[in-house]
This record gives structure tokens, sequence and C-alpha cells, in this order.
């Protein structure tokens, strides 16, 4: 539960109970694609059950399950139905299809094709915390997140967002504690970053398992390469990636946050209980490493030891990884919507 994170700051004034949330999702509820329909998308129950509720509470917090299923036709499939579809026409009239019929006989293929496709399903978990303010998604991809964050204001009147900003950009403090070696208070430097530099060939040099408290680092720091990902753990009970855009990617909880939980203490609300109780005091902890938080539309501010107007090394650098590792994992986000 949660691997990925975006957050938004709900505006203040928003009024809105269980049950009257309960009523907004279940006016779109997740169903499965009909023969002919390419995407379908729904809120499901949290806890997996028929016909459960689409809005749990577990400690005050409130879990939401956004479903998506597609069907997956393959490009070469279809081009190869459409060519058939034109061959065919063009032996019984002796003329090759226009471009508007091109499109139609795509669509036609289509058709004919989805009944048979395979489906991918996929699901984002949700999550409000009224007393915080803040709408968390579990999803690495703003797209996605933005579909969702739609679909909520829609349904939800007076429901507003906006991304949390900080004063001090992701990309400057992750500059800086890079350059100083000095994360802040709480906070610690693990073993994966990535490194671009701001000129037109976008030199990019990644790290994976490799220390990163090393005089090359503060090297392509000071020769102007920016971060854009790196890895950190905070309190020693959550690892994660920081990116630039202030996304949380490769959440992870450590040992320490289990210690006191029974071997038999599992289950969803358990799950919630941890993810939800360790999340909402890592973001206070991380957005005041980062500067404090700013009103929406205010500009992070530029750290000077990460001035973009410092020269850039003149190679293409590639990975650069210690004995034995593995390129960096892009964390690619595979759900199907």
């Amino acid at each position: 539960m949660f691997k990925n994170l975006i957050v938004y700051r709900i505006a203040p004034g928003w009024q809105c109970d269980l049950t009257q949330l309960e009523e907004a999702l279940a006016r779109t509820p997740f169903l499965e694609c009909g023969a002919t329909q390419e995407r379908s998308t729904g809120w499901a129950a949290p806890r997996g059950e028929a016909h459960g509720l689409l809005a749990e509470s577990v400690a005050g917090q409130w879990i939401l399950r956004f479903m998506a299923e597609a069907k997956v036709v393959p490009g070469s499939v279809v081009a190869r139905r459409v060519k058939e579809k034109a061959e065919r026409i063009e032996k019984e009239t002796g003329r090759k299809p226009g471009k508007k019929e091109s499109k139609e006989l795509k669509d036609e293929a289509m058709l004919d094709l989805l009944p048979m496709a395979f489906t991918k399903q996929g699901s984002m978990w949700v999550w409000i915390d009224q007393a915080a303010r803040t709408l968390v998604l579990d999803t690495g991809s703003q797209a996605r997140a933005d579909e969702v964050v739609s679909l909520l204001t829609e349904a939800l009147p007076g429901f507003a967002l906006a991304l949390v900003h900080t004063h001090t950009s992701p990309q400057a403090a992750m500059a800086h504690w890079l350059a100083t070696q000095e994360p802040p208070a709480g906070f610690s430097v693990d073993r994966e970053c990535e490194l671009k530099a701001a000129d037109e060939a976008k030199a990019v040099v990644r790290y994976a398992r490799h220390p990163l408290d090393i005089e090359e680092v503060q090297a392509h720091i000071a020769a102007g390469k920016l971060p854009t990902r790196l890895a950190l753990t905070w309190d020693e009970r959550v690892s994660f990636v920081l990116t630039e855009g202030l996304q949380i990617k490769k959440l992870a909880f450590l040992d320490t946050v289990f210690e006191d939980k029974a071997a038999d203490d599992g289950g969803f609300d358990t799950d919630v209980a941890i993810a939800t109780g360790e999340i909402a005091r890592l973001l206070p902890d991380l957005i005041e490493a980062l500067g404090g938080e700013a009103q929406p539309g205010v500009a992070a501010s530029a750290s000077a030891s990460a001035s973009a107007s410092a020269p850039v090394l003149a190679s293409n650098s590639g990975s650069v990884n210690g004995p034995a590792t593995a390129p960096v994992d892009t964390d690619p986000d595979n759900a199907p919507f």
C-alpha cells in the first residue's frame, strides 16, 4: 500500500462526511469494460469485497480505491485488419480507400478486435486526511493523478485542490544536501541519485547502490548538473526517492516500523494505520526540510549551491555505478490506466 506519492493540499472550508463521500463515489462505480469498450474507470471497494463500501475510514483517515481497466489491442494487429479491409474494398470497387475512409476502417477494425482483446486492470490508493487537509495519491504519473483529481472535484462540491509547493525547490535542496554532505535533520542520504545537466545536451549521470558522499558527485554539481532524483531515509523508518517535482517514489517501510507489530496483526486496517501513520509524520518533516510550504503559485527559491548558471561538463556522461551494480530503476508506472 502506497509506493508512490503525489500530495495535494485541500482548500480550507471544504466540509463532507463519510456518508456524503460514499454517495458521491457511488455515482461512478468501477465496471469492467463492455465488449466494444476500450477503457473503463471508477471507484471500487478498498477492502476488495463485492458490494463493499467505496469509502473506508481507518483511525479517522479516509481510504478510497480508484480502478481502471483497459483492453490491449496491438497496433500491428489493427494495421493488419485495416489492410485486409482496404484490399477487399479495392478488389470489389477497383479503388483504394481515401484518408477519411481509412480512418473509418481503423475504427471498424478496433470494434472487430475489442471483443477478443485481453484486458489489464490497475488500481490507485487515494487517501484523504481531513485534519491535515491533504489528498495523497498512490501514483507516479501526474496525468493519472489529474484524472482522479478531476473526478473528485466534479463529484464533491467545494472540493478544491492545489499541489503542495515549498519555498525551496526539491532540486535546489537536493543539490545543497549532496554538495555539502549535510542532509536535513531526521534524514539520511542513501545510495541512489540522478543528476542532469541544464544545457542542450541534457547529459545525465546515474548512481545506483553507490555511495554519494564522494568528491565526484560534488564535482558534477559544481559543474552544473542538478539532481532530479535522490534516495533518502527518514527517521530510520521510511526510505523513498524524492524527485525534482516533489513526488515521492519507491516508498518502503523499514523493519523498525514493524517492531511493535504482532505476528498475527495484519489485514487492511493495520496496513492502512501503519501507512497513513508513518506518511502523516514524514510529510511535514519533508516540507520543513524544503523550507516550509509556499502558497500555490509562489515560485520555489533557487539555492546558490544549485545555480543553473554554473558551467556544465562538456562530455555526455552515462550511468555511473559501483562494482556489480545495475542501472537505476526509472520506476515506470505500469498500471493500465
